[in-house]
């Protein structure tokens, strides 16, 4: 057998498998490994030519788990979330104030924290429109998968909602989010409270150096404070088909804009900042954690 080359590596013991793929590290969650992910440019202008097959599209690693199983986990998760968090203030409507403020506030965080820890190293558990489209806008999930995870959280939502119709009728406007009060304030408290939600989420999901083993109990928690905070006056939405499906069952579409459009704005706020303040690989010498993220 001929010598091997100075500094070339040993030769594996046999029976021993040789790695696939041994530069591309997945997590324990199934995101990509940051420094794997792409920038690419959303306008292919310096493109030598319109057929030439966009970047956004072409160049993210190949999942290890199909979209069709992604799709199916985020449609399950959601319909979870929203039934639980619809469900709480319809039992406090129809059974006279038993849940409380404070038990409508655990049924949404305890949901939340759930479903993410079952099924977020599936499809990641966005459960969530706003945060799927901030993610997308930070590079942290692929474009191309944004109208399938929408697609699947609106129907979800929607599925729950009639769902909870048959069961509860006729107190099914107890569960659908309308202001108490001000447009301004609530359009105010939307934005604030889903910056805080998403900047917890970018934190975990994104940073080796945050605890992602905790991810689910984190989000959860922020999620309970946010109700706790602004449940009473603007129903503390934070989640466009929290809203929009409830609001298609009992046919109230008052103010429905605002949870369409303040939540979006609060979770790209609130993602851009966590990135902006984050610390760089460079910023310290601590060992970083395994990612534990939402970006499948």
């Amino acid at each position: 057998m001929a010598e091997l080359e100075s500094g070339s590596p040993a030769p594996g013991t046999p029976g021993t498998p040789t790695p696939l793929f041994s530069s591309l590290r997945i997590d324990s969650m199934g995101s990509y490994d940051r420094k794997s992910m792409p920038r690419c440019k959303c306008l292919p202008l310096d493109a030598p030519s319109w057929a030439t097959p966009h970047t956004c599209l072409t160049d993210f690693p190949a999942p290890d788990v199909s979209l069709t199983r992604k799709l199916g986990a985020e449609f399950v998760g959601t319909f979870i979330l929203i039934f639980a968090a619809t469900a709480g203030p319809i039992v406090n409507q129809k059974y006279n104030g038993v849940e409380s403020l404070i038990g409508n506030a655990a049924c949404s965080g305890l949901a939340v924290m759930i479903v993410i820890l079952s099924t977020g190293h599936i499809s990641g558990a966005h459960l969530n429109p706003s945060l799927t489209i901030a993610f997308a806008a930070l590079r942290h999930f692929p474009w191309v998968q944004v109208p399938a995870y929408v697609a699947a959280q609106v129907s979800a939502s929607i599925c729950a909602s009639f769902a909870l119709k048959g069961v509860f009728h006729p107190f099914m406007s107890g569960g659908v989010t309308v202001p108490s009060v001000n447009t301004g304030q609530a359009f105010a408290l939307e934005f604030l409270i889903t910056f805080n939600l998403l900047f917890v989420v970018t934190a975990v999901a994104t940073d080796t150096r945050a605890v992602g083993e905790l991810a689910g109990i984190a989000v959860g928690a922020t999620v309970m404070l946010n109700i706790l905070v602004a449940g009473p006056s603007s129903g503390a939405s934070m989640n466009p088909v929290r809203t929009l499906g409830p609001a298609i069952a009992a046919g109230n579409y008052k103010s429905l804009w605002i949870y369409l459009v303040a939540p979006t704005l609060g979770a790209l706020a609130g993602a851009a900042v966590y990135t902006l303040v984050k610390l760089r690989a460079d910023d310290t010498t601590e060992t970083p954690r395994q990612i534990r993220s939402f970006r499948r």
